[in-house]
């Protein structure tokens, strides 16, 4: 049987970033991916000619020009910047917290009319915030918790705020200025084609085994290579020898509809409780469609059960706790890598993702020196 240099578990942003400089520095790369398809969360169907992110919103950002440099290199970025709308009970408010959002909750016009409001509704909390709900009003005041925090956080955790501890929410943007982008990053947007094109970059010098479990025939695959680069849940790995650490899950309802424009903007987060999902998403806007149809995906938080996709690590002192023993396990081993979302329990945005296997990498590879 073919030997490989390495094993890369999993085919999300973070494999992809490794095997594209493992490639460059001569190295072979078996590439194991439990679905049926490549490119991990990222991936995108196409669906009317709209690529469809099949799980969930994936916009690109980051202040990284080494990271902004490196995507672009594998693929054309649009222009696309991120302004979702929030639907509270049929009222329309911008995101982030701005003065268009102040200007439409409360009539006024001005920043110090919003700063008054603000500190005045604030003032309600007294001492250290004791949970989530009284952090939120601590940061951005009663009303503002009430209508746009409250309702959307206990979908997606699944628990009243109060419930919550307070560090979960360590700061919400507020912004003095009729500026609707929802990141402050320099470098902004969605790869033109979907983030396929870059997948297939990335993974275009590896061979491939798609509808397989690492974890089912590890001896096999450990076999197979003289590294391993696991990108998949550090607990699994270890047979969840110290328990199971937890996550949040989501399940996705996509359908066409009929229809040209159905929401006028990517993202509308719909934050009050009774509403089941937290927000929907209109795909085409990503890539300023034009197609005579569209496709929208409600998103559903659900409580992460053995089976499931893990998408959000439970970030509580318990679960990093329980963590840190796993972490010790990892480090440890002198021929595995664990990176990634799961692999290091943590909660990534893509360029954050690409920038640590870019590091990993580099070290390995003695890349850029």
């Amino acid at each position: 049987m073919k030997h490989y240099d390495y094993v890369l578990v999993g085919s999300g942003l973070y494999a992809g970033v490794f095997a594209w400089y493992a490639a460059r520095a001569g190295k072979t790369c078996l590439v194991v991916e439990k679905r049926d398809h490549m490119g991990g969360n990222v991936y995108c169907e196409d669906v009317e000619g709209i690529h469809v992110h099949k799980y969930g919103a994936h916009i690109f950002h980051t202040s990284s020009r080494k990271v902004w440099d490196f995507v672009n290199s594998l693929a054309e970025f649009n222009r696309y910047t991120n302004s979702p709308v929030a639907n509270y009970k049929g009222e329309m408010y911008n995101m982030p917290f701005n003065m268009n959002t102040f200007s439409r909750m409360w009539g006024i016009s001005t920043p110090q009319e919003a700063r008054e409001i603000i500190e005045r509704q604030r003032a309600e909390i007294v001492g250290e915030p004791k949970n989530l709900e009284e952090q939120a009003i601590r940061l951005v005041g009663r009303e503002i918790y009430e209508k746009l925090v409250k309702g959307y956080t206990e979908k997606q955790w699944g628990r009243d705020c109060r419930e919550l501890p307070a560090f979960i929410i360590r700061r919400l943007p507020v912004r003095y200025t009729y500026d609707n982008n929802y990141f402050n990053d320099l470098y902004q947007g969605i790869p033109i084609g979907g983030y396929n094109v870059m997948i297939d970059k990335l993974f275009a010098d590896c061979d491939v085994e798609l509808g397989k479990d690492y974890l089912e025939n590890k001896e096999h695959y450990d076999s197979l290579a003289d590294h391993v680069v696991y990108t998949g849940p550090i607990d699994a790995y270890y047979g969840w020898k110290f328990g199971k650490l937890e996550y949040r899950s989501l399940r996705f309802e996509t359908e066409v509809l009929a229809e040209e424009n159905h929401q006028g903007v990517a993202v509308v987060n719909y934050t009050d409780r009774e509403t089941p999902y937290t927000r929907i998403i209109e795909h085409k806007h990503f890539e300023f469609g034009t197609q005579p149809k569209t496709v929208i995906t409600k998103e559903y938080p659900v409580t992460w059960e053995e089976g499931m996709e893990p998408y959000y690590p439970v970030n509580d002192e318990k679960n990093q706790a329980l963590y840190q023993k796993y972490a010790a396990l990892a480090e440890k081993e002198p021929k595995v890598i664990f990176g990634g979302r799961l692999g290091e329990y943590k909660y990534y945005d893509m360029d954050k993702v690409i920038a640590s296997a870019m590091e990993k990498a580099g070290k390995i590879f003695n890349y850029g020196k």
